[in-house]
């Protein structure tokens, strides 16, 4: 595939932003629309059901599997834009993404909710999340790397606080296909943006990345080994060393309370206490708003101070608000708008210093592909509390025993990211 961008070529010393500024933005836009295809099952699973009479446990079987899937490609991810190339893996990732939610438009069956959101947009969206703003960080950043990650780590928080109360008014108002046609249209969109403005990296430009030596070696080119077995190779390595399984166990926690729990049953849980889709994705959206902030915040504090620590209390945060909700309903506007407060902040805070701590531990070469793996175990953490809140659910006609459950689970991984060996998440040099 010819680069568009080489083509015009930019002088570096006319530049007044440096271009790993752009690449960020482009990829912010892309993990967006990623996060906005993502929150919208959590706005038509009672449409679904009513529309063809889908138990809550079918469906939530199929986010189950399409959470799964999601964190499962991270790692062939990382490695297929090693191998491939970065703009062509996430430009074949976005045109699969967009067909295949237009095409989610005439299902009828419950496997085809199963093939179409589970297995397919699952996979896709697996390629152009957390992973891809872990690649694309330690393409372009020496500097900043914290604040880079956090920035991009709060497009899902921004994801959710453009798209849930635009979803959640359609579906209330035109229907459950609306909202499909609305989420193809968002991915179609960001497709010519990655193939003029996402280069391979600062050496197809003639730069440096961001806070780079001028004298420091360049990047090397891209590597040529099969992508399957540089996924498995880094895993391989990565089995042996402690800090992994922590860091693993730790973000299967993270997931399990967050996009597995929280993201899928919210809204839902929200209306078992009266109130309506919009009134509950406009409290997940005041989240996403917060966690724009919190994560923002996250990550220029992990540029600055030990992750562990951090992590410790982001942990705690959650699990402690998680076994508060079941009460706030019953304390009002208020209960709900302190629970949302300090929830939000927290959301995905955890990202930049797990990718940092990630970073510190396994080198600049094999952290993308390891963090891979570690977001695999994120989202397997969250295929567990879908299909398990779905399963409670139905079984005790209440969301409280789940959410005080990971609540405590939230507090476990508090303990469990404290013993991350120091060496490798020492506090780094304050950045000016």
């Amino acid at each position: 595939m010819a680069d568009p961008i080489v083509q015009a070529p930019l002088m570096r010393g006319r530049l007044r932003v440096h271009r790993a500024w752009v690449v960020l933005a482009v990829t912010f836009l892309v993990m967006l629309v990623t996060a906005g295809t993502r929150a919208a099952p959590s706005v038509m699973l009672v449409p679904l059901q009513r529309a063809f009479g889908w138990d809550l446990a079918a469906i939530s079987g199929a986010l189950s599997l399409n959470l799964a899937l999601f964190g499962l490609m991270g790692p062939f991810a990382a490695a297929a834009m090693q191998h491939f190339g970065l703009r062509r893996t996430v430009l074949c990732a976005l045109m699969v993404l967009a067909g295949a939610v237009l095409w989610s438009s005439l299902m009828r069956h419950s496997w085809q909710m199963w093939l179409i959101w589970g297995l397919v947009v699952g996979s896709t969206t697996g390629v152009t999340a957390m992973t891809l703003g872990a690649v694309v960080v330690n393409r372009w950043f020496v500097a900043r790397r914290g604040l880079a990650m956090g920035l991009l780590t709060a497009s899902s928080a921004t994801g959710q606080l453009v798209f849930l109360p635009l979803l959640a008014y359609v579906v209330e108002h035109l229907g459950w296909r609306p909202v499909i046609w609305t989420v193809a249209g968002g991915a179609a969109l960001v497709i010519p943006l990655v193939y003029w403005l996402l280069p391979e990296q600062p050496s197809s430009l003639g730069l440096r990345r961001f806070g780079e030596a001028d004298d420091a070696p360049q990047q090397g080119a891209t590597l040529r080994t099969n992508p399957v077995s540089m996924a498995f190779g880094a895993l391989a390595s990565a089995v042996k060393v402690g800090d992994f399984w922590l860091l693993f166990f730790s973000f299967f926690i993270c997931g399990a309370t967050t996009n597995g729990f929280i993201g899928t049953f919210f809204i839902a849980m929200c209306g078992d206490h009266g109130l309506s889709p919009v009134q509950g994705a406009g409290i997940l959206a005041s989240m996403g708003a917060l966690d724009l902030v919190g994560t923002t915040m996250s990550g220029w504090l992990s540029d600055r101070f030990n992750s562990r620590v951090l992590l410790f209390f982001y942990y705690a945060l959650r699990g402690l608000a998680l076994i508060y909700l079941p009460y706030s309903f019953g304390l009002g506007q208020l209960g709900l708008s302190v629970f949302a407060l300090f929830y939000g902040l927290d959301w995905v805070a955890t990202v930049p210093p797990t990718v940092r701590l990630t970073h510190d531990a396994f080198g600049s070469r094999d952290a993308p592909i390891v963090f891979g793996w570690i977001v695999a175990g994120h989202q397997i953490g969250a295929a567990f509390a879908a299909l398990t809140g779905g399963i409670l659910r139905s079984s005790y006609g209440s969301y409280t025993l789940s959410t005080v459950a990971f609540g405590v689970l939230g507090l476990v991984a508090a303990v469990l990211v404290l013993r991350v060996r120091a060496s490798a998440a020492q506090a780094p040099v304050a950045v000016a």
